[in-house]
């Protein structure tokens, strides 16, 4: 499909990529990962033409079609409505509708049949290539992606950028071409159009380049990881997690031929050492000395994982409740958020608030942080709570004329310069890096240098609004590991469900104008709500009740003896239902070895064709699941 033979390319003096080589074939949902400054946004300005290698060459079929999805496009405006914005992707679609609005014209006047001939064709062509449902496929991708029917009517130039962002990809997937290169496209999303857009990216047939740091995503929607790194181009056939585990395991291989390598290269040197003193020894030197020269060295294993290696601290404890809100009601002209709503924070507590944009996540933040004063209520806040509250807008707060070290002794005076940079550090701020100024900073590393006051504040309660926008993965581990041993309490807001499920304990949302809260991991959530959700679409709609006529003699009932054929019955379809859960797993297993083949993708008929048996076998083991589930609990009832 696309072979990357050789790719070299220079920024100044610095190869980003040198002699890298990548095939990509058919049918491959790819995500491309690397450190921020590995190039790989670049690469996907070269595979698209924007860029020139320095050397090397790019093959692809000429009638290959491709969309990409890039930041740039955030500046992207019209003033059409966003349904017709969306709609642009059907250029011939729409070029046939004006021709046919044209000849309709005419033939208000002229009722020739060379006239009526060009319209049936026209009119033909129109509908083979589904031109009357144009505008409905535009809706419903929109409506994927959050736009509701009033949104679709309004013009893009109404939206916000992260608004706009979205239009711009429901654009680039009704062009339907045959790969995606998609830099980011979670970027400006909520978790319920992340959802959509997994479902729909693992539904789409042709190859798929993804660029993300959000690596819940990767792992629903790649079957292939390439990384990029010291300027080449690694494959992995699996997804994410399978990236780790291969990768770590990759290492530990190389550590050992490098400790191996380093014992044979020393052994030899004292060899040389003592053969150069003697003369019937130095021919066997200089040979000794020439193979060490011609040796391939085999590089030590780097460690691209940093570590928080320091503690949080904070000089008093807060009492058990740290916040109470007590009915809460909070409204807007066009939406009501809260309608007398409660709910509790207390001592330990590590929320996840999560929902929809629009919802009211940030306005309850900033409830709870008391930064919002037009609603009606009690926010009582608890004794000894001392609070820091993140958001977004705090990265206008850095003062632009600082250096990095100077903006955190400003801010946290107690804490020495060693401790300071020991954080910054953490913050992958290391030696000189301490001494640039704000005012050059990426937004990602502002986000770091935020992330790092707020950390380092006297505070036993975090508010954090969106942390890791701006963050790559090695800045989101970090955050997490900092999250994980933080003592206090804290309650956060973000789209990065890997972060969410590492940091929670619980999980908060709002459904009905109310704060609900789910006990538990955000995996946890995740999968009582998919259960929630597939109960409601099953439940049988409620049937009038028939009158029941009256027996004349009641009939006996024998609780025991119905209780003991019950329990008999559930157990031996309990015993039915594990050995199919087992079968299905085996079959899982069968697929997913085929799935990691790579010769599968140069078949794309038979990849469709293990792919939709590998979904339908999921989808069977998730509902044999939870039959095996419902089975069991009627089984405890019934022994109880």
């Amino acid at each position: 499909m696309i072979a990357i033979n050789n790719l070299t390319f220079e920024i100044g003096a610095r190869a980003l990529y040198d002699e890298a080589n990548w095939h990509i074939k058919p049918g491959e949902k790819i995500g491309l990962i690397g450190a921020n400054g590995t190039g790989k946004t670049t690469l996907l300005k070269i595979i698209v033409g924007d860029y020139t290698p320095t050397s090397g060459t790019i093959s692809m079929a000429k009638d290959l079609t491709m969309g990409y999805l890039n930041q740039d496009l955030l500046s992207y405006s019209s003033d059409k409505t966003i349904v017709h914005v969306a709609m642009e992707a059907f250029e011939r679609q729409n070029q046939l509708h004006d021709e046919i609005e044209t000849l309709l014209k005419k033939l208000e006047t002229d009722y020739s049949e060379d006239l009526l001939h060009k319209l049936s064709d026209k009119q033909h062509e129109f509908e083979l290539l589904d031109g009357y449902n144009i505008e409905y496929k535009a809706r419903e991708i929109l409506a994927g992606l959050g736009f509701s029917d009033d949104d679709c009517q309004r013009k893009l130039s109404t939206f916000s950028g992260g608004w706009r962002m979205r239009v711009m990809l429901a654009k680039i997937l009704l062009q339907a071409p045959d790969i995606l290169l998609l830099d980011e496209p979670t970027n400006h999303l909520d978790l319920p159009s992340i959802q959509w857009l997994e479902d729909y990216l693992k539904a789409f047939t042709g190859a798929i380049i993804i660029v993300s740091h959000d690596r819940w995503f990767l792992d629903k929607v790649i079957n292939r990881t390439v990384e990029s790194r010291k300027g080449k181009l690694t494959v992995y056939a699996g997804n994410y997690t399978f990236y780790l585990e291969e990768k770590a395991l990759r290492e530990e291989i190389q550590r050992g031929e490098f400790k191996n390598q380093q014992s044979k290269i020393k052994q030899e040197e004292r060899l040389i050492e003592r053969f150069r003193a003697k003369a019937s020894k130095a021919k066997m030197a200089q040979s000794r000395i020439k193979m060490l020269d011609k040796m391939e060295r085999v590089d030590d294993v780097d460690d691209d994982n940093p570590s928080v290696n320091f503690a949080f601290r904070f000089s008093k404890q807060s009492g058990r409740h740290v916040v109470t809100l007590e009915d809460i009601t909070k409204k807007y002209p066009a939406i009501d958020i809260l309608d007398n709503a409660e709910a509790v924070i207390e001592k330990g507590d590590k929320i996840a608030l999560i929902g929809a944009n629009g919802k009211g996540k940030s306005t309850l933040l900033r409830i709870i942080a008391s930064a919002d004063t037009e609603y009606t209520g009690k926010v009582n806040t608890g004794h000894n709570v001392s609070t820091t509250f993140f958001a977004q807008h705090q990265l206008e707060s850095l003062h632009l004329e600082n250096q990095i070290l100077q903006e955190l002794q400003a801010f946290a005076p107690k804490h020495t310069d060693t401790e300071l940079r020991t954080i910054l550090g953490s913050f992958l701020f290391t030696g000189d890096d301490v001494f640039k100024k704000i005012k050059v900073l990426s937004g990602g590393e502002k986000s770091r240098v935020a992330l790092a006051k707020a950390l380092t504040a006297d505070a036993n309660f975090l508010i954090l609004d969106e942390p890791t926008n701006h963050l790559d993965m090695q800045s989101v581990n970090i955050l997490i590991q900092a999250l994980q041993q933080y003592e206090g309490t804290f309650i956060v807001v973000s789209h990065d469900r890997y972060f969410l499920d590492n940091v929670a304990n619980k999980i908060w949302f709002i459904e009905d104008q109310k704060i609900k809260v789910y006990p538990g991991t955000y995996a946890e959530y995740d999968e009582w709500y998919a259960k929630r959700k597939l109960e409601a679409k099953t439940a049988p709609v409620p049937q009038p009740k028939k009158e029941e006529k009256k027996e004349s003699t009641p009939v006996k009932q024998q609780p025991n003896d119905n209780k003991a054929q019950q329990l008999k019955k559930l157990n031996q379809d309990l015993a039915k239902t594990e050995n199919e859960i087992a079968l299905l797993e085996k079959e899982i297993k069968e697929l997913e070895l085929q799935l990691a083949d790579e010769k599968l993708y140069n078949q794309t008929e038979r990849l469709k064709e293990v792919n939709d048996n590998y979904q339908l076998k999921k989808l069977k083991l998730g509902e044999h699941q939870q039959k095996w589930e419902s089975m069991a609990e009627q089984i405890m009832e019934l022994e109880a």
